[in-house]
């Protein structure tokens, strides 16, 4: 899966892009961070691969602020670079986000968004190749059915806490989020993980037993807090 191109110069972001969302949650393991999202996964096949900043948004059931314009608020609010995430509290019965918002998301070069419920205009989405993680799609307006809560304030993605400046990736797997101190730590084991993975492969390929493979660098205990990786 081709990654979108980020405008956002941030080596860590670049780095993250080299790994995988699987890569990534086992090195959450590892530090005991909740950061896997569980039901977000990316809205068509073939959908890029994104990371970046969180900026963050939540639409509630009621409430009188207009939810079409806060979310425009918010995607004017947002640096490029960043993805949009939106947390609308896991409905599936009305539509968060569409082809307006994800045309202005795009003039605003955002990477992507990320939402905890379903979008529509998918096929605007994919002709703009603005890349979308939902919880599946609708065709129903956002309109009359929900509000505006805020943006730039902590939200939740399925049970995991989402702050602004924290790291958002995408890929064929679902969504990973990284706490923004965590983002170091998390990367240096996540391409630890990686590295070990690629190296079992390739003693396997070798015609080493796939089992002496695995116990060589300890799989099973890969994601164990404090575990350090055979080499």
């Amino acid at each position: 899966m081709a990654p979108f191109p980020i405008p956002s110069r941030d080596s860590l972001v670049q780095a993250y892009l080299k790994l995988s969302t699987s890569n990534v949650s086992d090195a959450l393991d590892r530090l005991q961070l909740m950061g896997a999202p569980h039901g977000i996964l990316p809205l068509w096949p073939g959908c890029q691969k994104i990371v970046g900043r969180a900026m963050t948004m939540k639409l509630v059931p009621q409430g009188a602020a207009s939810p079409v314009l806060g979310t425009l608020e918010a995607v004017m609010a947002a640096r490029p670079g960043d993805v949009l995430v939106i947390d609308q509290g896991g409905r599936t019965d009305v539509n968060s986000f569409g082809g307006v918002a994800t045309f202005t998301a795009v003039q605003h070069e955002l990477v992507g968004v990320v939402i905890d419920g379903v979008t529509r205009d998918v096929d605007e989405m994919k002709a703009l190749g603005f890349p979308a993680y939902t919880r599946g799609i609708i065709q129903q307006s956002i309109r009359n059915r929900c509000a505006f809560a805020g943006h730039s304030i902590g939200v939740q993605l399925a049970g995991v806490s989402v702050r602004p400046g924290d790291l958002v990736m995408g890929d064929d797997n679902g969504v990973v989020i990284v706490p923004q101190e965590s983002i170091p730590d998390v990367l240096k084991i996540a391409q630890e993980c990686a590295e070990t993975e690629e190296r079992v492969k390739d003693w396997i390929a070798q015609g080493i037993n796939p089992v002496e493979a695995h116990e060589r660098v300890k799989y099973d205990q890969m994601t164990d807090p404090g575990q350090r990786l055979a080499r």
